[in-house]
């Protein structure tokens, strides 16, 4: 029996190295551009067949066809979703390989009741700071001190055209302080001396306490300020000089920072999301940067992502003619090489010991 595989999203390369090691018994092919996720509602009917036609041959088949052949998809989390719909267009899928702990791009009710499973690829831990951090800590210096437009107008022949912000000592808002909101605590308190404000819908200040004592800091400086402080919706975005959301999507966090919360922005801050881009409502993040209400934006997620070709973010004139500063990265805040290739190699194990057999280590469900 022949196993074929589709390996979807693999934008940089880093999966062939990984399959390309399996034996005769495997056919890999790769498809690493992303077409239009199948279930935005900017996705035409004709975009949702061509991925339905893309994924039919790579479907897990035990029937036994006339050229025997077991048919699987692998994908990397949250590129190419699964939903319902689609899945339930694939009638003979029979195993789906993922990345990482959780993948919300897929419908894992669907999945459940079609018995396929989905496997889950651990992150390997690298060392004390994760590559989310080590980029949210990138995006929040790159932005405040105007990395981008800089590296541009040198490079254009010009010679401090943008002035600098430093934020030692200043506020950092965060939405949400679980693990990684309280690792990026952590560090710009310790290194920059920033004060720690959080807010979150469940977020009390017992929780933020015991955050903070994760994070190996006290609950309590010696001033009597605590170290993280809980306070308001109105008052972290009022009083915060850069915020950073740091949030699970769900229906409930959907949208959740809207218009009413930018507008209370001083104009001298900034704001970052390395979390998911639907937690902000992004008509009304992009209106308050194309006005200028405040400083800048750093982004590494978005809506649709890919970003369309036309996409407003890809713009060329932020930072000009009043409008923000805006630096945008393409949702790589994890895609650091060793995390991925620890991703990839787990697949392969994992399909591996499906073909044979054996048990799954670890699923999503």
């Amino acid at each position: 029996m022949v196993t074929s595989v589709a390996v979807l999203d693999d934008y940089q390369g880093f999966a062939p190295p990984h399959f390309n090691k399996l034996d005769s018994n495997f056919a890999v092919t790769y498809y690493p551009d992303t077409l239009l996720p199948y279930n935005h509602p900017a996705t035409p009917q004709a975009v949702k067949d061509d991925i339905v036609k893309r994924l039919e041959p790579f479907d897990v088949i035990y029937s036994q066809d006339s050229a025997h052949r077991a048919r699987i998809t692998a994908t990397m989390r949250e590129r190419t979703p699964l939903p319902a719909d689609l899945i339930n267009r694939l009638p003979n899928l029979k195993l789906i390989l993922s990345c990482g702990g959780r993948n919300k791009a897929i419908d894992m009710d669907a999945a459940q009741k079609r018995g396929i499973p989905v496997t889950a690829a651990s992150d390997n831990k690298l060392g004390p700071v994760d590559s989310t951090t080590e980029h949210i800590i990138a995006l929040i210096l790159s932005v405040t001190r105007s990395i981008a437009q800089n590296d541009a107008a040198v490079k254009a022949g010009a010679w401090q055209t943008n002035p600098v912000t430093s934020v030692s000592g200043k506020t950092l808002g965060l939405v949400g302080l679980g693990r990684l909101g309280g690792a990026v605590a952590r560090i710009m308190s310790v290194a920059f001396g920033m004060k720690i404000i959080a807010w979150s819908t469940n977020l009390t200040q017992e929780a933020a306490d015991a955050q903070a004592k994760e994070q190996g800091l006290p609950a309590e400086q010696t001033n009597g300020e605590r170290t993280f402080k809980a306070v308001s919706r109105e008052e972290l975005f009022s009083a915060a000089d850069v915020i950073s959301v740091h949030l699970v999507l769900s229906d409930r966090s959907r949208g959740l920072v809207t218009g009413a919360d930018l507008s209370r922005m001083k104009p001298s801050s900034f704001f970052v999301n390395t979390s998911r881009g639907p937690l902000v409502v992004e008509r009304d993040l992009l209106d308050t940067l194309k006005a200028g209400k405040i400083r800048g934006a750093a982004l590494d997620v978005f809506d649709l992502e890919p970003l369309p070709k036309d996409s407003e973010w890809r713009r060329s004139d932020w930072g000009t003619l009043g409008k923000s500063q805006v630096l945008l990265t393409p949702h790589v805040a994890y895609v650091e090489e060793r995390t991925i290739n620890g991703f990839y190699e787990q697949q392969v194990d994992d399909l591996v010991a499906w073909s044979e057999g054996k048990a799954l280590k670890k699923t999503m469900y």
